[in-house]
């Protein structure tokens, strides 16, 4: 059997062998495998792309008329409200014009054993989570006579947390140091000094320490834990890709983040190449649509083909264009030509669009190669 499979290492790619290895019977006999690897040869060189053809054209076609099917509606989790995650029409152009702040940024964690069988992931989950003050307050009371507030603790949310009083006093004199501080039970009592006595000031004061950071992880603002097929994993608004591989109970290998300019500074960008496929894909599988993942593969290989993301926008791929017309055939075509006039640039005319411009044939399908023997007349 390896001896077959060997035979095809170079006529077929090694994904394709490897779906064959995985889906085909154990006790399948030489004659019915090597049946079915030479059908699958058949098709793959159909699908093989010929020289000139317009891939660039068809892809956007392929992409863009289901793209009008799209619905502007976004999903949202079942029982979190706050949690949502956009779809449709709006993911795809957030994603195809590269842009570095996203509607709804998320994480989908996924843990080693035991903790994906749930042990402790209540626990897990909310030490991920960005706890702020306000969060573990029963209460605030503000004396004015004495200027002080007295911040009353929820004891079972603490507890809940893994938070000790220690590390709130700390958080707390770190970004009030001109405060004095004291404890009594699980009350937390904060004196203004003398400088800071204004009627305003307390309350502003007031306002300030319900935002003071505790613990977890800053930009994760929500999290839920699900269970999905056999295992659990820990579902995250907001997203902190560098911080949450830190962790030892994260499964490395599998995490997701939905920010690609974030997977590519923390993994590079072949890693955000990928991402750009799954995300789009994903899109357009939920809305039950059909485009051919090559499709996907050939706008993401254009977007990071410099080493960086770029969107497909006139200050994204159209800026890289070797072609003074190609670029002014996008947006903003007399800036183009102004531009290149000023500086003397010289268009060869190598692409399809400056050809359709002038009227020229264009070098795709027959008219790719150009003639090099000259035919003598009689």
């Amino acid at each position: 059997m390896n001896k077959l499979f060997k035979k095809y290492e170079k006529k077929l790619p090694l994904k394709v062998i490897n779906d064959i290895k995985e889906n085909i019977p154990k006790n399948i006999n030489e004659a019915k495998l090597k049946k079915i690897l030479e059908k699958t040869l058949i098709e793959y060189n159909k699908m093989l792309v010929q020289p000139g053809e317009s891939v660039g054209l068809v892809s956007a076609e392929s992409i863009g008329e289901p793209g009008t099917q799209m619905t502007l509606n976004t999903f949202h989790f079942a029982g979190v409200a706050e949690m949502n995650i956009t779809m449709g029409l709006p993911r795809i152009i957030e994603i195809l014009d590269g842009k570095k702040a996203i509607q709804t940024p998320m994480m989908e964690i996924y843990l080693k054993k035991p903790y994906n069988q749930g042990k402790n992931i209540k626990k897990l989950a909310l030490s991920i989570k960005e706890t702020t003050l306000k969060e573990v307050v029963s209460e605030f009371m503000v004396d004015i006579a004495e200027s002080k507030i007295e911040v009353i603790f929820d004891e079972k949310k603490m507890k809940n947390m893994g938070l000790e009083y220690s590390a709130i006093q700390k958080s707390i004199k770190t970004n009030f140091k001109e405060i004095a501080l004291s404890k009594k039970g699980n009350t937390i009592t904060l004196k203004l000094n003398e400088k800071e006595k204004e009627f305003n000031q307390l309350f502003k004061v007031k306002e300030k320490i319900k935002d003071i950071y505790i613990q977890g992880i800053k930009g994760i603002t929500q999290v839920l834990p699900i269970k999905k097929g056999s295992e659990f994993l820990i579902i995250t608004a907001g997203t902190n890709l560098k911080k949450v591989l830190e962790f030892d109970f994260v499964d490395k290998i599998r995490i997701i983040s939905n920010n690609i300019f974030e997977i590519a500074n923390v993994l590079g960008i072949e890693a955000a190449r990928q991402a750009i496929i799954n995300e789009v894909y994903k899109v357009i599988q939920n809305q039950g649509l059909n485009v051919d993942i090559r499709h996907l593969m050939l706008v993401a290989d254009t977007m990071c083909a410099t080493g960086t993301i770029k969107g497909v926008t006139r200050y994204g791929v159209v800026k890289e264009k070797a072609s003074v017309l190609a670029r002014a055939s996008f947006e903003t075509p007399i800036k183009h030509i102004f531009n290149a006039s000023l500086i003397g640039e010289v268009d060869h005319l190598n692409s399809v669009v400056e050809n359709v411009m002038l009227n020229q044939p264009v070098p795709v399908g027959t008219g790719l190669p150009g003639l090099v023997t000259k035919v003598k007349r009689s």
